[in-house]
Order: C-alpha cells, then sequence, then structure tokens
C-alpha cells in the first residue's frame, strides 16, 4: 500500500517541487498540499495522512506548533521537518513536538524520499548528535522540575521524605538518620505544611510522582 502524503510549505514552487518528485514514486501517493501550518493541521485531520513533510519555519503558527497539534489529534502521523540549517535551534523543539525527524533543503531528492519511506515504516529519522542535545534539555529540564517541586524542603526534610515514601514508620526513621522520634514527627508536620499535603500517604505519593529518590541521589 502506498504511502499517503501531504506537503507544507509557505511556497508554492518548494511545494510543486516536492509533489513532482513524490509523484514519480510508485509507493508514494501526495494526497494535498497546504501552504501554512493551521491548512496542515486542518488537511491533516481531513486525509489522515501516514507522513507530513512540514517547512519548520513559517509565518504566523509555525511548523513545530502545527505538528504538536497533528500528533494530538493523529497520533501514527509522522511529521519529518524541512530545515535550511541542521543546527537550527526549533529542531530541539521539534522532536520534543513529535517530530520523527528532519531532512535539510537542501539535500537531494533521493534523501527526502528515503526519509518518507522510513519514518512511514515507523522509523525515527534523528540525527545522533542532535538526538543527544534533545535528551540532554530533557534531563535537564526534568532536574529543574524536580528542584522546583523540592525547593522548600531541607536537605534533611528531604531524606525524612524519601523514608517515608518507602512505608518507613517515624522508629525507622529515627533509627536510620540517627534522630530522636519527636525530632522525626516535626520535620514531617514540617514536610507536610510546606507541600501542603495532609498525611503521609499523599507524601510518598508526591515523592515518587516527582522521583525524589532520583533526586537524592544527584544530591549525593
Amino acid at each position: 500500500m502506498a504511502l499517503r502524503v501531504i506537503i507544507v510549505d509557505d511556497h508554492e514552487v518548494v511545494r510543486l517541487g516536492l509533489r513532482s518528485l513524490m509523484d514519480n514514486q510508485p509507493d508514494i501517493v501526495v494526497v494535498d498540499e497546504a501552504a501554512s501550518a493551521k491548512e496542515a493541521v486542518e488537511k491533516s485531520v481531513q486525509h489522515r495522512p501516514d507522513v507530513v513533510v512540514m517547512d519548520i519555519r513559517m509565518p504566523g503558527m509555525n511548523g513545530i506548533e502545527a505538528c504538536k497539534e497533528i500528533k494530538a489529534y493523529l497520533p501514527a502521523t509522522q511529521v519529518i521537518m524541512l530545515t535550511s540549517y541542521a543546527e537550527d535551534e526549533m529542531l530541539f523543539d521539534a522532536i520534543s513536538a513529535g517530530a520523527a525527524g528532519y531532512v535539510l533543503k537542501q539535500g537531494g531528492g533521493e534523501e527526502l524520499i528515503h526519509a518518507v519511506r522510513r519514518v512511514g515504516q515507523g522509523e525515527a529519522l534523528l540525527d545522533p548528535a542532535v538526538t543527544q542535545r534533545v535528551l540532554a534539555r530533557v534531563r535537564l529540564a526534568t532536574r529543574q522540575e524536580q528542584a522546583a517541586a523540592f525547593a522548600d524542603l531541607t536537605e534533611q526534610e528531604l531524606r525524612v521524605l524519601g523514608l517515608v515514601s518507602e512505608g518507613r514508620t517515624n522508629k525507622e526513621i529515627a533509627k536510620a538518620l540517627f534522630l530522636g522520634e519527636g525530632t522525626v514527627r516535626n520535620y514531617v508536620s514540617s514536610i507536610l505544611s510546606k507541600l501542603a499535603l495532609t498525611n503521609r500517604a499523599e507524601a510518598a505519593a508526591y515523592a515518587v510522582r516527582h522521583n525524589l529518590h532520583e533526586f537524592l541521589e544527584e544530591l549525593t
């Protein structure tokens, strides 16, 4: 079965060139074209294509925003970003938005056809260097989110919360941290107050949800 493709670019000449290239492929069918990101979303929802080949930079809504919306409506549809620069800062956001990869505009036609076929089969088409940088950003964002979640707690309160999340009793926590049980009770009360929680079960769930143990490992 032929791959169904939508071409998105605000320049008509580019769209015509891409259509001409793909129309010569027996296993690819261009079902429509779009001149804007907004139109790309509308036509994708209408045609439910296998692949959308999308210019990353367009007036108004850009290709990244369109990619995010298309993936929200059509998770199975793959999006390839067309870009002029491999180091384009927008590529990070595009991959985070769900793009399956990117192709340089100055690349040859065979490269684009190969990319369409690969992502159409469910493969990713990402430069390893860009992928590593994206993952580094994701890890940084995760650390920042964790830091914000526990920003009001002292290191000792974090340790107490970590043990609470393991289901330890006050007596067990006191023994583990060489503290008195009364001191542990005070710490637990302080933690609940700072995090606006009502009981130990909620505190444990909060700790797990925000990956406290991973956060504690980075502190040590």
